[in-house]
């Protein structure tokens, strides 16, 4: 070995040594935070570091949970065995003064970045279970959001979340809702989302995608909602759309909610579609959803408040039997929309099943 290679190799080992150069620290040093009953989970939020992860134990907890850290992990011991409800001693807190179970907030230029909310129910909020601003690539997994006043989980200027095997139940109005913007009038953007295998039961409206483009709604269940899937747009520009809806079972969609001042009156309402555009509609099972609303039928292309058209959307191979009204509803003019290969009894207007 020659002086050269020696003198190389002694120098390798002292940055080796000296951990100069070595490599990030792996996931195994990250700091696992456990939290019991009775102890404060927003304590272990407040001096986590992004990467660590709180473990919650099996019990009920009475406060709300503000997120700001990226790359936290909130996990529950799971859905039924992990509670957090409303403190009714203390409203302290930005989240829990709004009304809201937990709150991930970040903002336009600095988003809250790879949170997950896992394993755990929220139960009993005054507005929303789970309520999300500013983020990207949150994930809420086998969570159940519950009996809140407004929605179940709700997502705004956020990109890239992820909704998977949650269950919504008995929320106010949507139990999922997920839209560019809630206090402003703006234009619909890329939200890469993805609602995946959840179960929307008995709120007013299951599923809610308003004023976004490029999200994917897949092999969820909606039933006992007064609508279970409400895609929504307006004049607003870019348009929303670009919705890709597939493999969802859609059934007894039959509860009776009254008119708002924004919505008529909603019962027995399957899949709505108002002012999107360019989204596909395909291998849905839409049945027996029963009513005489507005907007009640299996697949309805609903006439926008704001006079939005639905266009060019493709509604194809699509089981939809023994609903109310219509299986397959066009109630505007927009242009492009086509209806094929749809197992179906009765449109409205007729010759598109």
């Amino acid at each position: 070995m020659t002086k050269r290679q020696i003198a190389y190799l002694a120098c390798t080992a002292a940055v080796v040594v000296s951990g100069v150069g070595a490599a990030a620290p792996s996931a195994d040093s990250r700091t696992v935070h456990r939290v019991n009953p009775g102890e404060s989970i927003q304590k272990a939020v407040n001096t986590a570091k992004p990467g660590d992860v709180i473990v919650l134990s099996p019990g009920t907890y009475h406060e709300s949970v503000s997120i700001t850290v990226s790359g936290l992990t909130l996990r529950g011991a799971g859905a039924r065995s992990t509670v957090i409800v409303p403190d009714a001693a203390s409203a302290a807190g930005t989240c829990a003064e709004a009304g809201n179970g937990i709150c991930v907030t970040g903002t336009e230029s600095k988003p809250v970045e790879k949170v997950t909310v896992r394993s755990l129910t929220l139960r009993g909020f005054k507005k929303n279970g789970l309520w999300a601003t500013g983020t990207d690539r949150l994930r809420v997994e086998r969570v159940t959001s519950e009996k809140n006043g407004q929605w179940g989980m709700s997502q705004e200027r956020s990109v890239r979340g992820v909704f998977r095997h949650d269950t919504v139940e008995a929320n106010g109005d949507a139990g999922l809702f997920l839209g560019n913007t809630v206090d402003a009038e703006a234009g619909a953007f890329d939200a890469q989302a993805v609602i995946s295998h959840n179960r929307l039961l008995g709120n007013r409206i299951g599923l809610t995608v308003r004023r976004l483009r490029d999200v994917a709604v897949d092999h969820n269940e909606a039933t006992g909602n007064c609508a279970a899937m409400m895609l929504v747009g307006d004049e607003n520009k870019p348009r929303p759309g670009a919705l890709n809806v597939r493999h969802n079972y859609v059934h007894d969609n039959n509860k009776y909610c009254a008119a708002t001042a924004r919505l008529p009156y909603l019962q027995g309402s399957g899949i709505v579609l108002t002012g999107v555009e360019d989204s596909l509609v395909a291998r849905n099972i839409v049945v027996d959803n029963v009513g005489k609303a507005p907007m009640s039928g299996g697949i309805v292309f609903a006439k926008n408040f704001k006079g939005a058209l639905n266009q060019r959307n493709e509604i194809r191979n699509n089981l939809v039997m023994g609903n109310g009204t219509a299986d397959l509803a066009r109630q505007d003019t927009g242009k492009g929309n086509t209806f094929r290969n749809n197992r179906c009894a009765v449109s409205a207007p007729a010759g598109m099943c």
